[in-house]
């Protein structure tokens, strides 16, 4: 976990529809960060059936209540798009705008490609950017966070081409399924574009479900991928998310709460297999993998709690909210009751239900 967010809290901001609004409140944040939750965005983020342009869709009400929040109806206002591909198409900002009455100057671009090798990150390289410039801009933004290595090398483009063309940023705004090294990322990075645009005033970040890590190993499973797979080991799970978990309990030994963005949308066959590597590993050493200790892992800690060192563990402290109590017992119990988990026969129901899905694809 980043060491900003050792004594942050939630803060409940209220409801727009569907999609509850949370702040991250901590004393040593300069930017300002949010967590969202709608039904969309748990189902997409529990289920890798989601693919598509359904994917787009389901995020698109959490999208529209995050921009509300910012811009109330009747206050208008207007941005630019910066896209970063391919993973920021997936993200649907500009009919968000849209639906909230905020124009839409400009539409910005930069391709940025990872190079992998064994599943391992090994490079990053900018191959396209399209980019108008110009003065005192809001930027809207909608990328994965992992490592936060894309955006960092992104942004660093984007503002050296602003300050060389004589533009100028006010603000950004982010939206992300994304981990907590964004915000160590966002801190540093709001203060270096100080620098460069003293009337810059920072991020305001939005998280859907949960500010997540990622994987710094291979994890209780043996096959999870460092800096790519995400989890909830130390990062700050939405309520809302938990409970949605809970009630659909084999979601919680996914892969990561999201596979790949991009292939996700536009290579689905990908995605899929993807998907049906990692249950064809956890059922080929399901005698071999502790399912407490998996358990554990996935909840983000490893023994059962009392329910005032749970609120605090999970940065609830703050929030007023009566099915807290049920949430803490529920995963208590499923924690406790771990070890009769067959993940042999978790896995086979896995790996049929995906065969038969990407049936459609192939």
């Amino acid at each position: 976990m980043s060491t900003r967010l050792q004594d942050a809290s939630l803060e409940f901001l209220g409801l727009h529809e569907d999609t509850s609004i949370y702040g991250l409140r901590a004393p040593q944040l300069s930017n300002r960060y949010f967590i969202l939750s709608g039904p969309g965005t748990r189902h997409l983020m529990a289920y890798p059936e989601v693919v598509g342009y359904d994917s787009y869709l389901s995020m698109l009400p959490a999208t529209v209540a995050a921009l509300r929040h910012l811009f109330p109806q009747g206050k208008g206002g207007d941005v630019d798009i910066l896209t970063i591909l391919r993973g920021g198409l997936n993200y649907p900002v500009e009919e968000a705008c849209f639906r909230n009455g905020i124009r839409v100057r400009d539409i910005h671009f930069v391709s940025c490609e990872r190079t992998i090798e064994d599943h391992i990150i090994t490079g990053l390289d900018i191959k396209y950017e399209k980019l108008r410039v110009t003065h005192d801009r809001t930027l809207v933004i909608g990328d994965i966070i992992a490592t936060g290595d894309t955006l960092r090398l992104c942004l660093d483009q984007v503002v050296d081409r602003f300050r060389r063309r004589g533009g100028s940023l006010r603000k950004i705004i982010f939206f992300t399924i994304g981990g907590t090294r964004a915000i160590d990322l966002m801190e540093e990075m709001a203060a270096e574009i100080r620098n460069v645009f003293p009337a810059f005033e920072g991020f305001e970040c939005f998280f859907y479900e949960g500010i997540f890590t990622v994987y710094e190993d291979i994890g209780a499973t043996g096959i999870n991928v460092p800096d790519i797979d995400f989890g909830w080991k130390g990062g700050i799970v939405s309520p809302d998310f938990r409970r949605y978990v809970l009630d659909h309990p084999y979601s919680l030994l996914e892969k990561c709460i999201i596979y790949d963005g991009g292939a996700r949308r536009y290579e689905i066959p990908v995605h899929f297999h993807e998907a049906l590597e990692y249950w064809e590993g956890i059922w080929g050493r399901a005698d071999r993998i502790d399912p407490v200790k998996l358990v554990g892992e996935k909840l983000g800690y490893d023994r059962p709690l009392s329910f005032g060192e749970w609120l605090t563990h999970n940065h609830f402290r703050d929030l007023m909210d009566d099915s807290l109590k049920k949430i803490w017992a529920d995963e208590r119990e499923l924690l406790e009751n771990a070890a009769a988990l067959s993940l042999e026969a978790i896995a086979h129901q896995r790996i049929n239900a995906i065969n038969t899905i990407l049936q459609q694809y192939e």
